[in-house]
């Protein structure tokens, strides 16, 4: 069959199941698949909520003609077994990030809104995911029609645990062979070919809650360490009548002499902070500003001001950095948390090859002490990079240059995905960052995530179609 003559068949399966593939994501939409590990048991080791999601998406597999195998609960894939054990594989995930304040709609339902679909995960990457299961009903239809199986295996990953650490991946990759090539419809087009490193560590300060003369209570922050915040609070001791007025902060008088500060901003993904105010930021600069803290709180909130500088190039810690291929380092701080006596901020970087995560580590470290607090780094991914110049990634991009007339080149990010875990892979849509969406639509990881359907419908098409000419390839 002529590539057109295949375009003409998939516009007619686009049109065909477009309803069913909204209800399908509004069903994986319906269930809050963060992770909780408290929950976490035999056969659902990321919750019981984020198995819950796993197993419909998997159903979801099973309805549409393919082989749904659930492993052991850390990740699942759906087959159609092709002529060889030889694989092409795609790869979403069915968790998401809690849904955070500041929605306008119910986020764990599908709203269709002049063309677009918003809730938590309909674009990062529910949407995806059912997109990824509905290309591979294409071709198992076609395998039913003429009764010929495709060259190589086309595996559906199931992802269900990368909004955190990807452990999900780890294990499955320790378990199961690397598929010959392998995309994730979970990143922007044109295409990703590189990812700059990620880098977690939090800050712990000393023992402070408590102390003679303290007023914080409780400080606390974000959602994820991965998220730049967008609401922070803080009770103290003190007289609510003392604390001036602030944009961003709401002061509410409660009993036995607290207060609560609430601090307002505007979240986003860590990766991309730029358009962001850091909660945790307003916060700690109207406790500076009111003087109602001790010398131990305030050596504290110094730090915390620097973590979330407006400025998120890590120049405040002493680690910008930037080179040709990932541009600069970007670093915020997530998360700020009461724990016991004292407090911990979390702090995410995503960084360029220019600079070593060991130099990452002797900087903060070195800030931290300037505070008189410790540090710790939770984990780090380095930066990884695939030429463009492979057969893969031109079918790919080919593809989406076709169905788009965007002739843009492959980008890199700072965002982390499941690509960066594979021998052979990228990131390929379908987000498309042009700044043509209406402002009430939400990004990932924020309120009122959203997405363009007239974007689902094309990413489809080139999903279908890139599969089609990956099968031609020889992948060895």
């Amino acid at each position: 069959m002529s590539d057109e003559e295949l375009k003409v068949r998939v516009d007619a399966f686009v049109d065909e199941v477009w309803e069913d593939i909204i209800e399908d994501v509004r069903t994986l939409v319906h269930i809050r698949s963060v992770e909780d590990l408290e929950a976490a048991a035999p056969g659902m080791p990321w919750g019981p909520a984020n198995h819950e999601a796993l197993v419909a998406a998997l159903r979801i597999a099973e309805r549409l003609g393919l082989e749904g195998h659930d492993c052991k609960g850390y990740i699942g894939y759906a087959d159609l077994p092709g002529q060889s054990t030889t694989q092409i594989a795609t790869i979403a995930h069915s968790d998401v990030v809690p849904e955070g304040l500041g929605w306008t709609v119910d986020p764990f339902d599908v709203t269709r809104r002049e063309g677009y679909l918003l809730g938590r995960g309909v674009i990062d990457d529910k949407g995806p995911l059912v997109l990824s299961l509905y290309a591979a009903h294409f071709f198992a239809r076609e395998v039913e029609r003429t009764g010929e199986r495709l060259p190589y295996t086309l595996r559906c990953i199931i992802g269900n645990d990368e909004e955190t650490t990807m452990a999900d991946l780890l294990w499955y990759l320790d378990n199961y062979p690397m598929p010959a090539f392998a995309f994730t419809p979970d990143g922007n087009f044109p295409l990703i070919c590189g990812e700059k490193g990620v880098y977690h560590a939090s800050i712990v300060s000393q023992d402070i809650i408590g102390e003679d003369g303290g007023a914080i209570v409780s400080l606390d922050g974000g959602t994820v360490p991965n998220a730049v915040p967008g609401r922070a609070t803080a009770t103290l001791r003190c007289d609510a009548a003392s604390l001036s007025q602030a944009k961003n902060i709401e002061v509410s008088a409660g009993e036995d002499g607290l207060v609560t500060i609430t601090a307002h901003g505007r979240g986003g993904h860590a990766s991309l902070p730029e358009g962001t105010l850091n909660a945790i930021g307003v916060l700690a600069d109207y406790l500076l500003a009111q003087d109602c803290c001790s010398a131990t709180e305030r050596r504290f909130l110094k730090l915390v001001h620097r973590v979330c500088a407006v400025d998120t190039d890590g120049t405040a810690l002493g680690i910008a950095s930037a080179d040709d291929v990932f541009g600069p380092l970007t670093c915020i701080g997530g998360t700020l948390r009461t724990v016991g006596a004292h407090f911990v901020q979390t702090i995410d970087s995503r960084y360029p090859s220019s600079i070593e995560h060991t130099d990452i580590d002797t900087a903060l470290e070195r800030v931290a002490n300037e505070y008189g607090c410790s540090f710790v780094r939770d984990h780090v991914k380095v930066p990884f990079y695939t030429s463009p110049d492979t057969p893969e990634i031109k079918a790919l991009l080919e593809t989406y240059r076709e169905y788009s007339g965007d002739m843009s080149e492959p980008m890199v990010i700072g965002g982390g995905t499941y690509a960066r875990n594979f021998a052979k892979a990228c990131a390929f849509g379908p987000n498309i960052d042009d700044g043509n969406q209406p402002s009430w639509v939400g990004p990932e990881h924020g309120a009122d995530e959203g997405v363009s359907e007239a974007v689902l419908r094309m990413a489809l098409k080139v999903y279908i179609m890139s599969i089609a000419r990956l099968m031609r390839l020889d992948l060895g």
